[in-house]
């Protein structure tokens, strides 16, 4: 876990608004919604990267751009030394073998038309993997069984309709694996099931990840599921990463505001135990208009003078946690 499997470098993804036809005849200027802006992280080969904050935080953007299913606006993706924002079309159509997504909703990723076991195979017949259809359909077979919808015999014809949410979300995590990828984003990949089925599959991912070598992105904003798969994490706020550190120094040591206010909302097993609740004020701010300098400033109980003007700079607390907070600025 020594290498730098990804390396995100200053990414930006700025969504253009619509303008009305007044709004162009006087040439109004143009306006954005500011998804992801200039964020850099590193993952290295083996580790899993948990990525946590509210919804509209850019999370999931981020996790896409990392794959190019969204053109950042700007910035760098490097996956293994290659920088995949500056493949052609075919170029990155034979890389995708390697970097796979595991989505939310498994009813809006399979085809609700094509048998489960024809999905999974689909991949194949794309990349030309397998001599034949019955080679293929061992494939698919192996990877069903590996996923523990067994017998594979029996799922292979059936309908995403005909099973639980749980066993499509086994049969798009079988999708992603078929074509043994080093890299997945798993896009709040637990997020729609049962508490129970939950563990399953987190142990299921953990189980995965061991046997195939992959490397995630986990994308999530249950900040308590992260303390069963993650290396790292990172904390994202309005499209900017504010923390990023080792699971402990998140849990042990929140530096930021904001991570301390996600850590006490995280829920307390033993009933005794009393937690003292951090609950940011108002709302999150617009990302069409974030605001100036630091952007959690508006809803932070420590905010400065500086924080009003001047956007924090990334500050190394120790080998692998860093903030971008003022409250840790030295000058």
């Amino acid at each position: 876990m020594n290498q730098n499997l990804i390396e995100v470098k200053n990414l930006k993804k700025y969504f253009p608004l619509k303008r009305t036809i007044t709004e162009f005849l006087t040439r109004k200027e143009q306006k954005f919604v500011k998804a992801v802006d200039d964020i850099s992280f590193t993952i290295k080969k083996g580790e899993t990267l948990g990525l946590v904050g509210e919804s509209g935080s850019g999370k999931t953007t981020t996790g896409r751009m990392v794959l190019r299913l969204l053109e950042p606006t700007s910035g760098t993706i490097k996956i293994n030394d290659i920088d995949i924002t500056s493949l052609t079309s075919e170029e990155l159509r034979k890389f995708r073998k390697k970097i796979q997504i595991i989505f939310q909703d498994p009813m809006a990723a399979l085809n609700p038309y094509m048998k489960i076991g024809e999905a999974i195979r689909h991949a194949l017949k794309i990349h030309k993997i397998g001599e034949n259809y019955t080679e293929q359909k061992q494939i698919v077979y192996d990877i069903m069984e590996r996923v523990n919808l067994k017998p594979a015999e029996q799922y292979y014809n059936r309908y995403p309709r005909d099973l639980s949410g749980g066993q499509r979300q086994r049969v798009v995590i079988a999708r992603a694996l078929v074509l043994k990828p080093e890299f997945i984003v798993a896009d709040e990949a637990i997020a729609m099931l049962d508490v129970s089925v939950r563990s399953q599959l987190l142990k299921l991912m953990i189980d995965l990840k061991e046997e195939f070598n992959l490397t995630y992105l986990f994308i999530t904003h249950d900040l308590a599921t992260t303390k069963y798969i993650c290396d790292r994490i990172a904390v994202m706020y309005l499209g900017k990463i504010v923390e990023i550190g080792t699971f402990e120094d998140i849990y042990r040591n929140p530096a930021h505001p904001y991570t301390k206010a996600l850590i006490s909302a995280v829920p307390e097993p033993d009933p005794k135990l009393k937690k003292q609740k951090i609950i940011p004020q108002g709302e999150v701010p617009n990302a069409v208009n974030p605001p100036k300098g630091c952007r959690f400033h508006p809803r932070c109980p420590y905010a400065m003078d500086i924080c009003k003007i001047e956007e924090p700079q990334t500050i190394k607390l120790d080998e692998q946690h860093e903030v971008n907070c003022h409250l840790f600025n030295k000058k």
